[in-house]
């Protein structure tokens, strides 16, 4: 009996470990979870980009939003990818931050004025073309696109590099 009690009592701590380990890792899912949970907010024309200070609608081009692991719902407006990238590629920033977005400009091309949260993107997905001759309100920006073919096209009409969100580095921004 001693030894049946004992197996019983090593398998009832086995199990209790490890449903503290998964409820443990289910909530870690949440938190993840929450964090991919934020959406692009609206600029507004008093708003200022978090790097240079700028008034974000002043300039033509792609912009950017960030939202940081720590800030919650706090979200860090960008006046061009440029911008965005010189913020992000910081190792300080780039550990910390939880969600990206940038503007697709299949949908918001250059000479537009709309700036809604309608035509962002998630940064880390999308295509970007480097070096084209289309500049933004910090001069040469990366277009962003959510498509290939579209930054592609894009390419193709105003010169540049197609690009993915891991080839970007401080050399592709200057």
């Amino acid at each position: 009996m001693r030894i049946f009690t004992m197996k019983l009592y090593k398998s009832l701590t086995f199990i209790t470990v490890l449903s503290i380990f998964v409820t443990s890792l289910m909530s870690c899912s949440d938190k993840v979870e929450q964090q991919m949970l934020h959406k692009a907010v609206a600029i507004e024309s008093a708003d200022e980009c978090h790097l240079c200070g700028m008034l974000i609608t002043r300039f033509d081009g792609p912009k950017g939003e960030v939202f940081r692991k720590e800030t919650g719902d706090q979200v860090f407006k960008f006046c061009s990818t440029r911008d965005l990238f010189s913020y992000y590629l910081d190792p300080e920033n780039k550990r910390n931050v939880a969600q990206m977005f940038v503007h697709d400009m299949s949908k918001m091309p250059w000479g537009s004025n709309s700036i809604d949260d309608k035509h962002f993107i998630d940064a880390k997905t999308a295509w970007y073309v480097a070096g084209s001759e289309k500049m933004g309100a910090m001069g040469e920006t990366l277009a962003s696109f959510g498509l290939e073919s579209d930054a592609q096209a894009f390419a193709k009409e105003f010169g540049g590099t197609v690009i993915n969100f891991s080839d970007i580095t401080y050399d592709t921004l200057m």
